[in-house]
Parts: structure tokens; C-alpha cells; sequence
């Protein structure tokens, strides 16, 4: 209360605030997923190329889902991939495929059908994650009718690089976001890949709030041998601005998202029974009641069954279609890692901290890999002298399972951003403080406000460090905040109108390499 404005005799009261302002921690772990959905339409309103936030997978399935039919009809297909059994004239190497009738048939699927978004939807709620954002840039496209070739890589033409770009751009106008993710990135054609994820890299940077968590094309299916070759490519592509807001994992993983009920003879030949019979009933091996039930679907009749009803009596009645499924199922589940690691870091976020690495723990969901690295084929990605550009391992241990062995950004060479979690927290330092601050913007630029925007964020990384997110014995040694004339400002700064607040924060930095030295002693009483 300004004592001038005090004119009449009396008694008046006059409240100040005994604490300071408070700096509240801002969220870390809020994936933003681009892609393609099944749709993109909620109560008649168009959500393409919106950026929309959801907490389940309930959310994403009420906006972004196909809506299920009436019972007793069977539930929408929302995700539809088709296959081909191609025959070979010898054993195909390193592909995937089935023996039928004493021949080789490579199972390829049609690349436009294609797309790794809601499974990766899936596995990231599979893994405890929470809020994330979901820009649909589309929806799915035509099937080509035809296989992949075999030995090309997997490249869908109806996944746009400009689709993606504008999607990654929406997110310029949201602050909350801490992860990009774009699981499609992968189907995309190299150089289109690159240029997409020097765009993301670009925008985290500028942001300054997320960091942009990348697939490596050729994890899908790699060379035992040569499979440095993606890696080397994938180094290349990602440019030079911005690594430290960059983390990649590699290679694929094969999942339990999709089950056996999601796949069935209208994934095999773009759903022509024609070509399936032949393979099922060839001539020289006939199978009298495979034939009957194809005869079936073929003709139906005036009470025909449903597509369930159909697949359950063709895996009843024959092994090799059985077989046929479970190889179309295993490539169906085989998926990118980046949606699983975003659920991954939001559980370690929720139960240890941002300070804690992502790694050194399984993704729920995961039972095989397309490559088993070694110790020596792991440390070619985990530093790499010329680049730096770190890569982080998925890899199986014996007696243990699959487990993320890796917590690095594509910054290795950085000593002050080697690391995921230092970045991670960082930016959640300064995020959290950027905005406890905004309370004093225009506020006089003197010794108490100096000195309320000193104890505000101190307190604020006091906690921080009781959490165990600073290291140090006391809160002196984990952090310092210095703000005022002399220090951190000059006498122009003032003038200007500039107030400096300059923190210093000792991060917890992972145990990556834990040595243990052996000697012997001599012998005591």
C-alpha cells in the first residue's frame, strides 16, 4: 500500500508476501509423435495436421482409430499390412521365409502398406508412458499390389518428406513437447531420411526444449557383416548442428504388439485367395480340406462364416499355413525403437528421475532382435573417433534378456553433452527456471529483485539436488546462482534494460565405464 493514497483517518492493513516465488519442475518426459494414422476425425472435426495431446491409448484410439461396427461384427482392422510369398529357386540369405512343397518362398511385403506409427503408439503405452502430443499428417495410402524386391531396401512412397517436415514444424508452437519422434522416418528414402532429421535436429536446438530421438534405416533387416554400412550412412546423414539434442537406437526390435489375431489370410496376396490355393493344395501334395475351406472364402455362399471363423479352420487344418502367419506376424512385429524408448524414459523419468539414464533396462514387449552385436561390434557405435556421433545398442545377454546398453547423444566428442541424461536435465533446469523467471520480467531491476530471483531458483535446485539430480556433498558444491551489479551486469546492462542471471549446476553424469582394478597383498595374521 502506497502511503500517499492513505487520506483518510483510520487503520489500515497491509499484507506482504513473506516467501518468495516458487519454480516448479516442468514435465520431461512428453513425446510428440508424426505420422500416419488410421485416421484423424473426432465428432466431425478434422484433426490432420493438428497438434493434439493425449494421456492413453484410449485418447489416441477415439481420435485417431478407425470406430468399431456394431456387434456382433468384428472389431475395425486398424493397421492392415500385406505380404507376398515369392517364390526363390535357392535358400534366400538374410531374408525372411518359409519352406512350402520342398521350395523357398521369401515372405516380402508390399511397401505402401507399410507404417510403424500405431504399433509404435502401442508399444509406448506398453511401457508406461503418459501425455504425449500425436501430429497426424495423414492417412494410410493405396497398396502397390506388388512385393518389395528382394535385397531393396524398404521405402513406402506414400510417407512424404514434406508431410513430416510439416508436421515436425507444428511443434515450434508447443512449448510442452520433450521428445520428437517420427517412427516413419525409416521408410523413407535415404537422403530424404537425412534431410528430415537435419530438420528435427535444427528445430530442438532453436526450441531448446526437446531432444529428437532417431531409428537407423537398415535396422529393420541388417547384414551380419555389413551392416556398418547403415551405420556409416546414417552418421552422414544427421549433419553437424544441433547433435547434442540427438539420440539414436539401433537396431529394430522385434515385438508381441501384434497378435495372432491380427493377422490372417487377407494380409497374404493383397487378400487374392487364387494365389494363396496353389501353395496350400499344389498338385503334388494335396490338401483335400485346406482346398474346401479356400473353396469356401472363394464362393461365399448365402450364410458365409466371418474372416475369424474362416482363419481359425485354415490354421486347424493346416500346418503350413499356420507357419505361413506366424512368419507374417514375426515381420508385421518387428518395429523401430524409438516409440518403445519413449516410454522407457518416461518410466525411468517417474520412478528414478531425468537425471537417471535410460539404459541398463529392458523395453516391455521385446523378445527378439534382427542382430545380436557383440562387445567389439558395440563399441564401434558407442565412440566413434571421427565423428562422435555415438549410437546407442540394443542387445541381448545371455542368462539376462534384451536390454538398452547404450545412454548417449549423437554429441559423444562433447564433454558437456555426451549424455542424454545431462542434456535431459539440463533442459529441464533451464526450462523450469525460464519460466519461474518470467514473474520478474518488468519488474525493477534493483537488489530485491536481485536478490527474490536468487532465492526462488535456489530453493528450486536445492530440491533438485536433495533428489539426488545435483551432485555435490553440500548444495554449495552442486550448484551457485548469482545475480546483481558488479557480478553478473554492468552499469549499461542496466540501462538496457538486461538483468543476468548466471547458474552454475554440478549434473550427475552415468557410471558408463565401471573399472575394477585387482592386486594382490601379502598374506596378514
Amino acid at each position: 500500500m502506497i502511503e500517499s493514497n492513505i487520506k483518510t483517518p483510520g487503520v489500515y492493513i497491509n499484507e506482504q508476501n513473506a516467501f518468495p516465488n516458487s519454480v516448479v519442475q516442468v514435465a520431461t518426459a512428453v513425446p510428440a509423435f508424426i505420422g500416419y494414422t488410421p485416421q484423424a476425425m473426432y465428432e466431425g472435426k478434422s484433426y490432420t495436421n493438428v497438434a493434439t495431446k493425449i494421456t492413453s491409448f484410449a485418447d489416441f484410439m477415439a481420435i485417431f482409430g478407425y470406430p468399431d461396427p456394431a456387434l456382433p461384427a468384428s472389431p475395425a482392422v486398424q493397421y492392415h499390412p500385406q505380404y507376398y510369398l515369392v517364390k526363390q529357386n535357392t535358400k534366400p540369405i538374410n531374408q525372411d521365409y518359409i519352406t512350402a512343397n520342398g521350395a523357398y518362398y521369401s515372405v516380402l511385403p508390399d511397401p505402401n502398406t507399410i507404417y510403424y506409427l500405431y504399433n509404435s503408439i502401442m508399444l509406448f503405452y506398453q511401457n508406461g508412458g503418459g501425455d504425449a502430443y500425436i501430429v497426424s499428417v495423414g492417412t494410410y495410402g493405396q497398396p502397390s499390389g506388388q512385393p518389395v524386391a528382394v535385397g531393396q531396401p524398404l521405402v513406402n512412397p506414400n510417407v512424404s518428406l514434406t508431410d513430416l517436415q510439416n508436421g515436425v514444424a507444428l511443434l515450434r508452437n508447443e512449448q510442452e513437447p520433450t521428445m520428437y519422434i517420427c517412427p516413419e522416418a525409416t521408410l523413407l528414402s535415404v537422403p530424404e531420411n537425412a534431410t528430415l532429421m537435419q530438420s528435427m535436429l535444427a528445430q530442438s536446438e532453436v526450441m531448446q526444449t526437446a531432444i529428437s530421438i532417431f531409428d537407423v534405416i537398415g535396422g529393420r533387416n541388417p547384414d551380419p557383416l555389413n551392416y556398418t554400412v547403415d551405420i556409416e550412412t546414417f552418421r552422414a546423414g544427421t549433419g553437424q548442428q544441433g547433435l547434442s539434442y540427438g539420440v539414436a537406437y539401433y537396431p529394430f526390435i522385434g515385438t508381441t504388439i501384434m497378435q495372432n489375431a491380427d493377422i490372417n489370410y487377407t494380409n497374404l496376396f493383397g487378400g487374392d485367395i487364387k494365389q494363396l490355393a496353389p501353395i496350400l493344395n499344389p498338385p503334388e501334395n494335396p490338401d483335400p480340406v485346406s482346398a474346401a475351406i479356400l473353396q469356401q472364402i472363394e464362393n461365399q455362399g448365402t450364410a458365409p462364416l466371418t474372416i475369424v471363423q474362416y482363419n481359425n479352420a485354415l490354421l486347424n487344418a493346416s500346418k503350413l499355413y499356420t507357419g505361413i502367419i506366424n512368419q507374417v506376424l514375426k515381420q508385421a512385429n518387428v518395429l523401430p525403437p524409438s516409440g518403445g524408448m519413449a516410454g522407457v524414459i518416461t518410466t525411468v523419468d517417474n520412478q528414478e528421475g531425468v537425471w537417471q539414464s535410460p539404459a541398463n533396462t529392458s523395453i516391455v514387449g521385446v523378445v527378439n532382435l534382427p542382430i545380436r552385436l557383440s562387445d567389439t561390434q558395440q563399441a564401434s557405435l558407442n565412440v566413434d573417433a571421427v565423428s562422435g556421433k555415438s549410437i546407442n545398442a540394443i542387445r541381448f545377454f545371455n542368462g539376462i534378456g534384451i536390454l538398452v546398453w547404450g545412454a548417449r547423444t549423437l554429441d559423444g566428442n562433447s564433454q558437456d553433452w555426451r549424455y542424454i541424461a545431462v542434456r535431459r536435465t539440463m533442459i529441464m533446469i533451464e526450462q523450469s527456471c525460464k519460466l519461474a523467471t518470467q514473474a520478474y520480467v518488468f519488474s525493477p531491476n534493483d537488489k530485491n529483485t536481485w536478490e527474490a530471483v536468487k532465492a526462488t531458483i535456489g530453493s528450486f535446485l536445492t530440491s533438485l539436488w536433495k533428489q539426488g539430480g545435483l551432485q555435490g556433498a553440500s548444495a554449495a558444491d552442486a550448484f551457485s546462482v548469482d545475480c546483481g551489479l558488479g557480478t553478473t551486469m554492468t552499469g549499461d546492462d542496466i540501462l538496457n534494460g538486461f538483468m543476468n542471471v548466471v547458474i552454475k549446476v554440478a549434473v550427475v553424469r552415468p557410471a558408463e565405464f565401471i573399472v575394477l582394478t585387482f592386486q594382490q597383498q601379502m598374506q596378514k595374521s
